[in-house]
């Protein structure tokens, strides 16, 4: 028997892990950029 281990992508709003792992990055940018303006 093959064990499969899922990541829990029932739960993800994307198709692919790819595309939600860039969304995540881009997040993450954005939020470091926007303290970094505001608190600098």
């Amino acid at each position: 028997m093959e064990n499969k281990f899922d990541r829990g992508s029932a739960l993800s709003i994307f198709g692919s892990d790819r595309k939600e792992d860039f969304m995540a990055l881009l997040f993450a940018l954005i939020i470091a950029g926007a303290t970094y303006f505001l608190v600098g």
